[in-house]
């Protein structure tokens, strides 16, 4: 229970990469942690394998300062998400505070959408390798990366690394 009082905010839209959303999740929950799921509407969203995640809030119910940190599971949420102006004024607002953002696989995406990803180094889904570096990133192959507040990933089997760098930051703060 070392993150309890810890505040988390989830981005979830449809088409999700399944563990991607539900491993950060249960491991934030399970070290204590409060985790609001946040998307363009509230209720059942699908992911890309079929599980499902309950979105409790929309953009227009919080605030980047109620949270501690921010998660985006990849799959084609980010690109989903994107499309919605509140999304990424909600991004852009959080990256702000200086808290930590932790994006995985195809999360880099709202993060390059929101104009936040220049000069930073990260990584992701080898897939999005040209739009990050089109977007002034500098992308590379590893498991986890953190640069300032920013902590990207490649794909599930990087999640232990994910979560533990997650859980340094936060607990750091």
């Amino acid at each position: 229970m070392d993150l309890q009082g810890k505040k988390v905010a989830v981005l979830v839209g449809r088409g999700f990469q399944d563990q991607e959303g539900t491993v950060p999740i249960e491991f934030l929950r399970q070290e204590g942690a409060e985790v609001t799921t946040i998307g363009p509407e509230t209720g059942e969203v699908k992911g890309l394998h079929g599980t499902t995640i309950r979105v409790e809030k929309t953009f227009e119910e919080v605030s980047p300062e109620d949270f501690d940190a921010l998660v985006i599971p990849g799959g084609r949420s980010p690109a989903y998400l994107r499309k919605f102006s509140a999304a990424l004024d909600f991004v852009a607002g959080f990256a702000a505070t200086g808290r930590p953002v932790a994006a995985i696989c195809h999360g880099g995406q709202l993060l390059a959408a929101a104009g936040l990803v220049k000069g930073l180094t990260m990584t992701g889904y080898p897939k999005i390798r040209e739009e990050m570096e089109t977007a002034g990133a500098d992308f590379v192959d590893r498991e986890v990366v953190t640069d300032r507040n920013f902590i990207t990933s490649r794909y599930p089997d990087d999640l232990p690394a994910f979560n533990a760098a997650l859980k340094t930051r936060l607990l750091e703060g």
